[in-house]
């Protein structure tokens, strides 16, 4: 069984990833760096130099910032180390430059993301210290996991506007795709590699937070779409107890299911978006990589063969990187299914902050269809509706969703997809959480996000998925378009964001009020440029309707 979906957060790394390829070019020419760059590192000023538990590192200023770039936490993860839990960082002598980024884990290029690498000594962070004002007494840490299990690192991630909230900032690379998730019986480990490697940075965040000014028992776990979903495994892995103190999910999967169709024609049903059985990740392993001649009835002959393999042959085969987008349970890391763990509150009690963006599936839908110079109409409207659901339940949905209500068929679809898949998983992960810890639920609703890539087409995609990540994030490309009310939106949502890392409560003074959410008094954040303040989710998204016809 292989799911070959894109990835979700693939669009905001693609334009992450653009201009980390133009700077890499300028710096490797010797010119002028583009807009979106870090600084081209000079000596060190005194200062600058931080010592870790495996050596001292040196960074480079950013204005008020110190940035870390490329930081070792876990030894290299090839030969007899690939498909293997992360191994402690060997000591290195003299100091360590640490003023570019380290290299990505190994993925390969789409139509959206140019990058590519095969490079397996991967497992580096980055640090982002807060204004040297705010450096006399510990800071909160917040450590961000990206998106997409297949594409994309930390490096893409500036941390500067964040930092300058007063937290200090620590994105990671961990193993993506295959490497992340390959499963074979009696593998220890198996489908859990991306999470170890997380974990592992975790780890690392304990021990030296307190070298770069941090607080180590005030960590917050962040991430956005695949990333977020991590989080959901980490709040329910018993190995990552004591590692952080809260935790936020920007629209994470952990407890959504997914219909048929519902990421392109031909991708099947699944119960979990992103949970599968350690038997499912066996299946999709042979499935994947029998073509590599590794094939036999004895595991472990099959993994020594596999580890034998040059990492470009192994990226060579169609979908070995998007089939890994799960993460599988039913083993040390992830004991039982997350979505069961969480609704039994059998999870790390920590405060979280969790949403959605209202029009989530807009993204998949403009990029297949508009994007792509494909049309969707009316046609394939009932057609994606019968797929999904059924002809009698199709019907319903129709009456609900009329194509006439919407600009165009393809809006109806992402109208669908968003209400049932996304919105009813978010609230479900909200109402799973609220009755053992406080929930702070949100909605980003501005419509008028700056887009990432220059797409064809007009396609309208509103508040998209992962469209809320460069208010929170510097990002050079969008900031520009960013209105003076998007501006002031940015700074909300930081506001919040750093003041949840530091207290437990998005709460500050010029804030507007945020209430946690509870089953029997829902409240959810709506964060938009017009308006700060409570919607009604499950009216919006006619929660009502689905749970009904569920």
């Amino acid at each position: 069984m292989t799911v070959t979906h894109r990835g979700p957060a693939r669009l905001y790394l693609a334009r992450r990833s653009l201009v980390a390829a133009a700077c890499a070019s300028a710096l490797a020419a010797s010119v002028a760096a583009p807009l979106g760059c870090a600084p081209r590192p000079g000596p060190a000023p005194v200062g600058e130099t931080v010592r870790t538990d495996a050596g001292p590192v040196r960074g480079v200023r950013s204005g008020p910032h110190l940035l870390f770039r490329g930081i070792p936490y876990a030894g290299a993860p090839e030969g007899r180390h690939r498909w293997a839990p992360p191994r402690p960082v060997p000591p290195w002598k003299g100091v360590r430059d640490a003023t570019a980024p380290g290299p990505l884990c190994p993925q390969v290029p789409s139509p959206y993301t140019r990058i590519s690498s095969t490079e397996e000594d991967c497992l580096v962070l980055n640090v982002t210290t807060p204004p040297a004002a705010d450096r006399r007494r510990a800071a909160p840490v917040l450590v961000w996991i990206h998106g997409d299990g297949s594409v994309g690192g930390g490096s893409f991630f500036d941390g500067r506007r964040l930092a300058a909230r007063g937290l200090v900032v620590v994105t990671v690379n961990y193993r993506l795709g295959v490497f992340g998730g390959l499963a074979l019986p009696g593998l220890e480990g198996s489908g859990t590699f991306g999470l170890q490697d997380q974990r592992a940075a975790l780890a690392w965040v304990r021990r030296n937070a307190r070298a770069f000014g941090g607080d180590p028992g005030n960590v917050t776990v962040a991430g956005v779409s695949f990333g977020a979903s991590a989080v959901a495994g980490h709040l329910a892995s018993p190995a990552s107890a004591g590692l952080f103190h809260r935790a936020v999910m920007a629209s994470g999967e952990g407890v959504m299911d997914m219909p048929a169709g519902a990421m392109g024609p031909g991708v099947p049903e699944y119960p979990w978006y992103v949970w599968r059985t350690g038997r499912e990740m066996e299946d999709i392993t042979t499935a994947t990589t029998s073509s590599l001649g590794c094939g036999g009835d004895r595991p472990e002959r099959t993994l020594a063969c596999l580890r034998s393999l040059p990492v470009r042959r192994i990226l060579e085969v169609p979908y070995v990187m998007n089939a890994f987008q799960a993460f599988g349970y039913g083993n040390a890391t992830l004991p039982e299914l997350p979505p069961a763990a969480l609704r039994a509150g059998r999870f790390h009690r920590v405060p979280v902050l969790s949403g959605a963006t209202r029009d989530e599936h807009r993204t998949f839908v403009g990029m297949a269809y508009a994007a792509a110079g494909r049309p969707f109409t009316e046609a394939d409207y009932d057609r994606a509706l019968r797929t999904a659901f059924g002809a009698a339940a199709a019907a319903r949905v129709r009456g609900v969703y009329p194509p006439g209500s919407f600009a165009s068929p393809a809006l109806a679809w992402a109208a669908v997809v968003t209400d049932r898949m996304w919105a009813r998983g978010t609230q479900a992960q909200h109402d799973a959480l609220a009755p053992h810890v406080p929930v702070y639920a949100y909605e980003f609703a501005d419509r008028d996000a700056p887009m990432f890539l220059p797409l064809p087409g007009g396609f309208a995609f509103g508040a998209f998925h992962a469209g809320d990540v460069p208010y929170l994030f510097e990002d050079e490309a969008a900031e520009p378009r960013f209105t003076p009310a998007q501006r002031r939106l940015s700074a909300a949502m930081t506001g919040y964001w750093a003041a949840f890392a530091r207290t437990g409560a998005p709460r500050g003074a010029g804030l507007p009020g945020w209430q946690p959410h509870r089953v029997d008094r829902p409240y959810t954040q709506s964060l938009a440029p017009q308006r700060i303040g409570p919607v009604d989710y499950r009216r919006e998204h006619r929660l009502a309707f689905w749970d009904g016809l569920s």
